[in-house]
């Protein structure tokens, strides 16, 4: 796999509204045990479309990723501008990513015009991915079931793998940190 799509829930879908929020570091470390599996095995980029809560904090780990491993980040929002609604620390924080990453695009170069441009960048994101990596779980729906969707109507036709991340294998991770502290 050469490129691999990280998404998952927002940063509110989580109950997470402060950047020092304790399951944060156990969402930062299961997306490092996988990510780090994946660069062993070749992987090259790392594609997210920018969205606060997983995607963001997924960038984090890539940018401790590239201090040993030669792996890039390629943002790429759905339209123009999407944080132009965010407070200001969201929006310094996405700027934070924004200036670090290895490539920024935008699918449409527009602003938000409606929902197609969101449904048009689960199909883009998948397309333009070897598998995708996703905080998911079937019992706690939110904003990722329209990825995990895409991506599983794209694996009927095409080889495309999805890994996805449960509420378990974070309470497992919280759980084993608890312990070691």
């Amino acid at each position: 796999m050469k490129v691999l799509y990280i998404t998952g829930y927002k940063a509110y879908e989580y109950g997470i509204f402060k950047k020092d929020h304790q399951g944060i570091k156990y969402i930062k470390k299961v997306l490092k045990q996988r990510l780090l599996s994946f660069i062993d095995e070749g992987l090259e980029w790392v594609i997210i479309s920018g969205q606060l809560g997983t995607e963001l904090w997924a960038a984090e780990v890539v940018f401790e990723c590239q201090q040993e491993y030669a792996v890039k980040l390629a943002v790429i929002t759905p339209y123009l501008n999407q944080e132009e609604s965010w407070n200001e620390e969201n929006r310094e924080f996405y700027q934070s990513i924004i200036a670090k990453a290895d490539l920024v695009e935008s699918i449409y170069k527009s602003p938000y015009e409606g929902p197609s441009q969101l449904k048009m960048k689960n199909v883009f994101m998948v397309r333009k991915s070897d598998g995708m990596m996703i905080i998911y779980d079937e019992e706690k729906e939110g904003s990722p079931k329209f990825a995990m969707a895409e991506a599983k109507k794209y694996r009927l036709d095409y080889d495309y793998s999805i890994y996805p991340i449960t509420f378990d294998d974070l309470e497992q991770i919280a759980t084993e940190e608890q312990w070691s502290d």
